[in-house]
């Protein structure tokens, strides 16, 4: 199966204890049981992902997963399907049918991937129910060490002054990177062009070669590469400093006003699961990446946790897919 490929891991309930807490999760399952579902869940859950083993949303997934098991009374099975961004498995969960079936999602999946594609095979607003917003983290403006300006201002202007001799990389057409990037160029007036990698290490590589001259990256990856001398940090995407990099300034702190723009992931379920069973999960959810433990563990993985419940999630989802619909309708942003 290649790409596809299915890779399975059974979560054991019993590992739970040293990542959670017995006591703690005790309470979270008396906290959730459902009397209008009683006899739910009746077999393991499956939470599928789009990523492979050992990607941002894979180790979200498996983090949610042992504790999840303990609060359900039943084994969590994380299983990847890789491919199209993460699309194929968002497709899998929108169409699954069994009851026992979720998905760990990108913002991609949910808001990005029906406005460029309007023939996808799901539609995330009919076919995908939100369950719960788990954690968010802005991307951070990297440019190469011997970029010209001492800061912001003064990388700013040298940009505007190169106008089209610069490039910029992403992981991707129709990337958060990417439209975040398009939106940057608005703001600034910028107008270096966009260059598509397979992934964000190629794109660090092209920074650090000089091949490109900036990037929008997840703020650990660049943070790693600016501790070790090969790239600049000019800013992060939120509009005030993130937990996550807090030494860094936000881009509206150095010149941008009201430039805001972050990755998220979420756990989703199809929009045929019982709407008792989707509130159940939402709070036992929310609960589970507030708990410290998993908080923590959120944490090292580059996230800031939000447990947000499904209509919390419901409204970032409008929220996000007016911002990135206009920016994809105004730069013409579209997959060949």
């Amino acid at each position: 199966m290649s790409s596809c490929l299915l890779h399975r891991r059974t979560v054991l309930v019993g590992a739970l204890a040293a990542s959670v807490g017995g006591s703690t999760t005790a309470a979270l399952a008396q906290s959730v049981a459902s009397p209008a579902m009683p006899d739910w869940p009746t077999r393991p859950i499956k939470i599928i992902v789009g990523f492979p083993g050992g990607s941002s949303p894979d180790l979200v997934a498996r983090t949610l997963a042992e504790p999840l098991a303990q609060a359900l009374g039943q084994p969590v099975i994380v299983e990847n399907r890789v491919g199209a961004g993460g699309n194929i498995a968002a497709q899998a969960v929108a169409h699954a049918t069994d009851h026992h079936t979720l998905g760990v999602m990108i913002n991609g999946n949910m808001t990005i991937a029906r406005l460029l594609n309007p023939q996808l095979g799901y539609d995330p607003i009919q076919d995908l129910a939100p369950v719960s917003l788990i954690g968010m983290a802005p991307l951070a403006l990297a440019v190469p060490a011997n970029a010209p300006g001492a800061g912001a201002v003064g990388f700013f202007a040298s940009a505007r002054q190169a106008r089209d001799a610069w490039n910029y990389g992403t992981p991707g057409v129709g990337t958060v990177a990417h439209i975040g990037m398009e939106l940057l160029k608005a703001k600034t007036g910028m107008a270096p062009v966009h260059v598509p990698y397979p992934g964000n290490p190629q794109v660090i590589q092209a920074l650090i070669a000089g091949q490109i001259q900036l990037a929008l990256l997840p703020p650990a990856m660049a943070a790693a590469q600016e501790r070790a001398g090969k790239l600049r940090v000019i800013g992060i995407s939120s509009l005030g400093r993130s937990t996550l990099v807090p030494h860094s300034p936000s881009l509206a702190e150095v010149g941008v006003p009201g430039f805001e723009l972050e990755i998220w992931n979420a756990l989703a379920a199809p929009r045929s699961l019982p709407a008792p069973v989707l509130r159940r999960l939402s709070v036992l959810c929310s609960q589970i990446v507030r708990n410290s433990h998993v908080r923590e563990k959120l944490f090292h993985q580059g996230w800031q946790v939000a447990g947000t419940g499904a209509e919390g999630l419901a409204r970032r989802i409008a929220a996000d897919t007016r911002l990135f619909g206009g920016v994809i309708a105004s730069a013409g942003i579209r997959i060949e």
